[in-house]
């Protein structure tokens, strides 16, 4: 068995108890003591941790476990509410200048986020995240956040790393996987269409992306899929006799609900601009193989909230349509209907922000629900505005490249390239510089065009 990804083998089994529990089924304490009793220096010792790994798939669900969470596709529109499915096809004369918009927000949203995303999940000086940033900004005189981060000393031991994406420097969208991902839809649907498949994204990542720009859930399904499909199986032996989904997505990954697929979504609402429920399938078949339950609602619901706001603007009945594309009985549904119901009652973004802390602050800082919450609670109270929406998202902390990215696609699919009228657009010079090959430095209005393409071609 070969036991490398994100983490060591101890670590991966640490995670894995607490998503086990997440996902309903209890763990024991002889379990927990018998992982207790692993030292540090035996991390690596596989004949010692994957034992217990199959004691933990083997746990069975609890009776009180009250949610609805089916990974299928089918199952998942079973338990979906009733939803628009289709807003109608966007005007011809405004699409290419909505996707130039999305392009520039996901860049701009992920630049401005980029620099804090450590000190947003960890906090610094014993502060939360949240706090930190708004520490480090009005220390330099910046708060609220209205601009790109400065890396400028303020003498208080707080220093940002990214400085290509700091204001002082910042003249591009630099490499991220917010972004990588994103480029990696537009490639598969350039090169397979509307009926490409789950291994087609897999085959993807292999063929454009370099191993070190791939985290947590996708580092650990990438590496199932290409452990359990031998090199010879690209030579003419059917990949379904060597892997499935549902290995790749649970096989030693307890990231499978945490925010990677979410970040993913982008893609597939650009190429089904109004037609959210495509969006939503195509978002599947890029996040089961990675991810279960919530980690690929996620991506559903972001891709067809983006799809949606190529025709619909409000924010509270965009957020709707994406809650019409998961199951109704799911934690990340639940979440955003409470998120909804809060933002009604809470004074602003940040009182809403105390609430969400109070109950997901104990989530992971890159987990799929609480990020979701920071999203959909920033294009509320940021009222759709293209430069507000993307600034609020940053300062609610946690995954902040990821919520930024988000929040500015779908602001920027709304807004289109002729609304943005914003500081964050102009110092990235309409400019891309990622770690994908074949998209290694690219213009936004040029990936804008490439999407209409595949849109069009879908649409048609």
């Amino acid at each position: 068995m070969i036991f490398t990804g994100w983490s060591t083998p101890l670590d991966l089994l640490g995670e894995e108890i607490g998503q086990r529990e997440y996902e309903g089924h209890p763990v024991p304490d002889s379990i927990k003591d018998k992982v207790g009793t692993i030292i540090e220096e035996d991390a690596m010792n596989v004949a010692m941790i994957d034992p217990i790994f199959d004691e933990l798939a083997a746990l069975p669900q609890s009776p009180d476990f009250a949610y609805l969470q089916p990974n299928d596709l089918e199952g998942i529109r079973q338990q979906r509410p009733d939803g628009p499915r289709q807003l109608g096809t966007v005007n011809a004369s405004e699409i290419q200048d909505r996707l130039h918009g999305a392009w520039t927000g996901r860049a701009a949203g992920c630049a401005l986020g980029k620099p804090v995303e450590g000190v947003g999940m960890r906090g610094a000086k014993g502060m939360d995240g949240r706090t930190t940033i708004r520490t480090y900004l009005e220390n330099r005189g910046h708060w609220p956040l209205d601009f790109y981060f400065s890396g400028a000393d303020a003498s208080d031991g707080i220093k940002l790393p990214c400085e290509l994406s700091q204001r002082e420097n910042i003249a591009f969208m630099e490499p991220d996987d917010d972004i990588h991902y994103t480029l990696i839809a537009l490639h598969v649907l350039e090169k397979h269409g509307a009926d490409f498949t789950w291994k087609d994204v897999a085959n993807a990542w292999n063929n454009c992306l370099p191993y070190n720009a791939i985290c947590t859930a996708e580092t650990q399904a990438i590496l199932n899929y290409n452990n359990a499909r031998p090199r010879k199986a690209q030579a003419g032996t059917p990949a379904a006799e060597w892997v499935t989904p549902e290995y790749t997505s649970t096989h030693r990954n307890p990231y499978r609900e945490w925010i990677g697929a979410q970040i993913r979504a982008d893609g597939w609402g650009y190429a089904c601009a109004g037609n959210p429920e495509l969006a939503a399938e195509f978002a599947w078949r890029d996040a089961h193989w990675t991810h279960r339950a919530n980690g690929i609602y996620g991506e559903m619901m972001f891709a067809a909230i983006t799809a949606a706001a190529f025709v619909e603007h409000d924010a509270v009945r965009l957020i709707e349509i994406g809650l019409s594309e998961i199951p109704a009985q799911s934690r990340l549904a639940e979440a955003i209907r409470a998120g909804l119901t809060q933002a009604e009652q809470a004074r602003n973004f940040h009182t809403y922000m105390d609430w969400v802390q109070e109950h997901y602050g104990d989530l992971s800082p890159v987990h799929t629900v609480n990020n979701a919450l920071v999203v959909t609670g920033a294009m509320i109270f940021g009222q759709m505005d293209f430069h507000q929406s993307i600034c609020t998202s940053v300062e609610g902390a946690w995954d902040t490249d990821c919520n930024g990215a988000t929040c500015g696609s779908i602001v920027g699919a709304a807004s289109g390239a002729k609304g943005l009228n914003s500081s964050l657009v102009a110092p990235l010079n309409d400019t891309i510089k990622p770690k994908v090959f074949g998209f290694e430095d690219i213009a936004m209005s040029e990936l804008a065009d490439r999407t209409r393409k595949v849109h069009d071609a879908i649409a048609g």
